[in-house]
Formats: C-alpha cells, structure tokens, sequence
C-alpha cells in the first residue's frame, strides 16, 4: 500500500478525476480523499511516478513529494472542507484548535510553516477563503448578507463587510452588482 499526496484537490469532482486516471494508469485506489489517495501498489518505481506526476500535472494537479509541502496542503484541506463543503459554520470556528486536532501536531509549529512557505499567515488564508466563499454565494444571490454572515460564522454583517472590503476593495454590495459584469472569482485551489 502507499499513500500518495496531491495538491490542488479541492472539490469532489477532483477527487473522481484523480480516481478515475489513477485507475486508467493500472493503479488500485483503496481510497481517494481531498490531496490524499491510498492506492494497493506497495510502491511506485521512478517510471510509473514519472508517468502518474506527469499526467496529474496535465490536469492541474501535483504530487507532492515534500512532508512540509503534504503538511500544508493538509491545513488546506481542513479549512477547504469546512468553508466550501459544510452546508453552514454558524459557529466561531477555533482554527487553531481545530489544525491541531486534525492533524495531531502543535499549532504555533504548523502556523510557523505555513507563514514560511505560503507567505501569508494560516489565519490569513482562512479569511481569504471565507471571502471567496462569501462572493459564491454573493454571486448567486440566494442568501442575503445577513445570512451569509450567520453562514460563514461571522459575528455580525459588519465583521464580514470589513473583511470583503479589505480583501476585495469592494463593499459586498457593490461585488453583487459587478457580478453582472463578470466580478472576479477565483478557484478555490488559487486562493492565498
């Protein structure tokens, strides 16, 4: 068995791309999970990694081979699950108690890293996701700010409009009315 890491899987249909070419290679998934997969093969030989590192690059994937990089993508992970694949947060989320459990590891070391590496604070790039979220769902208009707010686990509306304007330099507001013009989203995997 080995366990393979791969950066930028992000949503669920990543996780049937990367399933579904892992097979097309003649590999055996056991399990394939937001940048992890599991696979039957004890190990990869330099051409069959090669091979799989490059067709996963094709698709906008990589394999990481780094355990600073793997660590990374794992806090990620965890806040990419949470934000943009939980129905609602509604609730102040402790990040750092929650990186620290999910991983089993000491959270000012695993901050230290990800600042270091990333360029950006880990709480940095918990509120960019949080923004890019809010303008998905800004986007669709099918909740108001108030419910957006309450969504994200923001503490009042003005909490999360301060942050949009500092991120975005744009007022909610104004984003949902730019969204006609084609207001800038960005993949969830380019966030940071």
């Amino acid at each position: 068995m080995t366990e393979l890491y791969i950066k930028n899987m992000v949503c669920a249909r990543c996780i049937l791309v990367v399933e579904s070419e892992l097979v097309k290679l003649g590999f055996h998934p056991l399990k394939v999970d937001l940048g992890y997969a599991q696979i039957q093969e004890d190990s990869l030989d330099e051409q069959k990694s090669a091979l799989l590192s490059g067709r996963l690059q094709e698709l906008g994937f990589e394999l990481l081979d780094d355990s600073r990089m793997r660590l990374i993508e794992k806090m990620k992970n965890i806040v990419i699950r949470r934000i943009h694949h939980t129905e609602e947060l509604n609730t102040k989320v402790n990040w750092s108690a929650l990186v620290a459990d999910e991983m089993h590891q000491d959270y000012s070391s695993l901050s230290s890293l990800f600042s270091s590496v990333e360029g950006i604070t880990f709480e940095q790039y918990v509120i960019r996701q949080k923004i890019e979220k809010a303008k998905e769902l800004l986007f669709y208009d099918e909740l108001n700010l108030s419910e957006i707010s309450y969504r994200l686990g923001y503490s009042s509306v003005q909490h999360l409009s301060s942050q949009f304007k500092r991120i975005t330099g744009q007022t909610p507001s104004e984003f949902r009315l730019s969204r006609a013009s084609g207001a800038a989203r960005k993949p969830i995997d380019l966030v940071g």
